[in-house]
């Protein structure tokens, strides 16, 4: 992938990626919000723990995976 087409910029120490540097790495955080408010307004956490917890972690998931398949590469260990 070439520098352009990066939504995220790698940290500049450590490993992860910094703030988006595009709008669709903006829209892809916006929409992780919403989803996490979602779940936390269909499944209260001190009603409905166990679909709580499936919910937050597929959303963290899914968003940690979109920032590595279209976020720099990490620098750690280089």
């Amino acid at each position: 992938m070439q520098k352009d087409d990066y939504w995220f910029r790698a940290k500049r120490s450590g490993w992860g990626w910094a703030l988006p540097i595009r709008w669709q790495g903006w829209l892809v955080y916006g929409v992780s919000l919403a989803l996490l408010v979602s779940v936390f307004l269909l499944f209260p956490p001190d009603r409905h723990v166990v679909p709580f917890m499936i919910g937050t972690w597929a959303v963290l998931l899914a968003l940690i995976a979109i920032c590595r398949l279209k976020g720099e590469p990490p620098r750690w260990g280089k």
